[in-house]
């Protein structure tokens, strides 16, 4: 039986609250509850206090916040494509940031981390676009199918110039290589300068709610309810632009993060995206912390990136999802 929506909202607050507990608390030196709470609200510069404030606090912030972005991007891209599998890459935001990293190296050399990042922040922002403008071009504008088509498209295109310029050119490689394991290690830097951006991503976010749900009814009920389709169309890919690439530019490409949650949050509230687009986030942000935290336990005193542990987990439960049909229909 599910629990009304406000419940399972309160619910997916506190799995986030405890995710954001066990991320500050387990690490190689482990620590209590205790000690994290003085860390956090009253350090006194000890070792403890030192090592949760200066790695783990802005790790943990990092996995929140890409986890809020994923977990929207995720839910607005299934919406807007009434695709049940498709995930923010399908806009070529992922092969859209890897051409401009690996472009840059080759025409310049090696970029500082902070400059790969806003590298990544542009090409997701130019690949998005690009999908818009063609899907956009067709008869009948800016539909499901002609939005996956030219993603695809777009995405095999950037993906060819990637492989030929990491061919030729081996820094380029090497740092493709890093970039595209996906993690949360090392990255805050990114955070101060993307904000506005995931600022701007999460209004519209919100500004395309009733859209959507108007939409889900198809094309033409919602026109017949006052819906600019193009308009919300619009809005939707620029949300989802802002919000992935954001995602990609702080932990590079994580997998199955942006397709998972949007089923569990639909699993939690149903279809409806007014409260969706209120779980989703809340969601997205604790799957990215556990994960996280998943793979700091398993590959002790070393660990896994956040990209590996969702690949290992998510996998067989997206299959265990695809098969109720009930959680995948949209």
């Amino acid at each position: 039986m599910r629990l009304p929506p406000a419940a399972s909202l309160l619910f997916a607050l506190l799995v986030l609250l405890a995710a954001v507990v066990l991320s500050l608390c387990i690490g190689g030196q482990p620590s209590s509850v205790a000690e994290a709470w003085h860390a956090v609200f009253g350090p006194t510069g000890t070792t403890m206090d030192v090592t949760i404030r200066e790695l783990r606090w802005p790790r943990t912030l990092m996995a929140a916040v890409a986890g809020v972005c994923l977990g929207l991007a995720g839910t607005l891209v299934q919406g807007h494509t009434r695709n049940p599998i498709a995930d923010p890459g399908l806009l070529g935001i992922n092969q859209g940031a890897a051409l401009a990293i690996v472009a840059a190296i080759a025409v310049a050399g090696q970029v500082p981390p902070l400059a790969q990042a806003l590298l990544a922040f542009a090409g997701a922002l130019l690949a998005s676009i690009a999908v818009f403008l063609i899907g956009s071009a067709a008869r009948h504008g800016a539909t499901p199918v002609t939005l996956v088509l030219a993603g695809a498209a777009v995405t095999a295109l950037c993906s060819g110039v990637v492989s030929g310029i990491v061919l030729l050119n081996e820094a380029a490689l090497d740092t493709l290589r890093f970039w595209q394991v996906g993690s949360l290690a090392g990255r805050s830097e990114a955070l101060p300068v993307i904000w506005p951006f995931i600022l701007a991503g999460l209004i519209l976010a919100v500004l395309n709610t009733g859209a959507l749900n108007a939409l889900a009814l198809g094309e033409d009920t919602a026109t017949s309810l006052g819906i600019s389709v193009f308009t919300a169309r619009a809005t939707g890919i620029a949300a989802i632009t802002l919000l992935a690439g954001s995602a990609v530019t702080m932990a590079g490409p994580i997998a199955f993060a942006g397709l998972l949650v949007p089923h569990l949050a639909r699993a939690l509230v149903g279809a409806d995206y007014r409260w969706l687009i209120m779980v989703s986030p809340v969601a997205g942000a604790a799957l990215l912390l556990l994960a996280d935290t998943v793979g700091r336990v398993i590959a002790r005193p070393g660990e896994l990136s956040v990209g590996v542990v969702l690949a290992v987990i998510g996998a067989p439960f997206f299959v265990y999802l695809a098969r109720r049909r009930r959680l995948v229909t949209l």
